[in-house]
């Protein structure tokens, strides 16, 4: 069952001179980990306020086609409401936090929308334990590090419980290996509790691997869409000028070269590295 689902969606900015979007039309299912990648200014991020409502409610400008998000029309309801359904965690974690602790920062969406107390208790405490910052709670989120305050960000989507959450180049502030452990954590999500997750994302060597659906955008418009390993092992991708994984690349060669690998096509160093053993243990 697809749970966003956008037909011909074309979007210009207020005052803009071209669009932004061009004829989008995408279809995600429930429980997918999508990635959604492209060159710098390709429409990523306009793609990700369209989906809970920022465009067209808060952005106005012109918008063309259909979106559909967990049933919903989001031209039809505000952004208050599709909330409730989904969690968009921007690019700047600091854009996010303003409360004078993190325990408050992730209890503020509740609050917000007048849940019981008890309840409010049981989510924050939960998110914060999800996300591994329980011990800092009472900290104030400006005093904490990058990979902790992009943590706080999580968890105040979280804690709100929605169906989708959505997350703009979350890690695009972090180190490699901090940005790893965030990935892992939106992962850990998407399979324990079947959380659909669509994440926008250029560095492809740290998350490709999890997803299993890919978007790549170009100048507003989608051209291609479909099964990871697929799209990223195709030509056209390659061209695009996208991030491809160094390790599908690495395997394209060595292909090409005559070696004989695994037919799957390699979306990390590990999956390299276990295909080179086997190929090595071969011979």
């Amino acid at each position: 069952m697809a749970v966003i689902e956008t037909k011909d969606l074309s979007y210009t900015y207020p005052g803009g001179t071209k669009p932004s979007l061009t004829e989008v039309s995408i279809k995600v299912e429930k429980g997918d980990f999508v990635l959604i990648t492209g060159p710098s200014g390709c429409g990523k991020t306009t793609l990700c306020r369209c989906f809970n409502g920022l465009i067209p409610h808060f952005y106005q400008g012109e918008l063309k086609g259909t979106i559909s998000v967990a049933g919903k029309d989001v031209t039809k309801h505000q952004t208050h409401e599709m909330a409730r359904h989904v969690g968009l965690v921007f690019q700047n974690p600091e854009n996010q936090l303003f409360a004078l602790s993190i325990e408050k920062d992730v209890a503020f969406g509740l609050e917000n929308l007048g849940f019981p107390r008890t309840e409010m208790r049981e989510r924050v405490d939960w998110a914060l334990r999800l996300t591994g910052i329980y011990d800092i709670r009472d900290s104030s989120p400006h005093e904490v590090s990058g990979g902790q305050q992009q943590r706080v960000a999580i968890a105040a989507v979280l804690a709100m419980q929605p169906e989708i959450i959505v997350l703009d180049e979350p890690t695009s502030f972090l180190d490699p290996l901090s940005a790893e452990k965030i990935f892992e954590v939106i992962h850990d999500l998407n399979q324990r509790l079947g959380m659909t997750v669509v994440l926008v994302e250029h560095r492809l060597d740290l998350t490709a691997r999890y997803a299993n659906h890919i978007v790549i955008m170009d100048q507003g418009k989608v051209c291609s869409d479909g099964e990871t390993r697929e799209i990223l092992s195709s030509e056209e991708t390659r061209l695009v000028g996208v991030g491809i994984p160094k390790a599908t690349l690495l395997h394209q060669l060595l292909m090409k070269e005559g070696m004989k690998l695994g037919k799957t096509t390699p979306l990390s160093s590990d999956e390299m590295v276990e295909q080179l053993s086997e190929a090595f243990g071969r011979h």
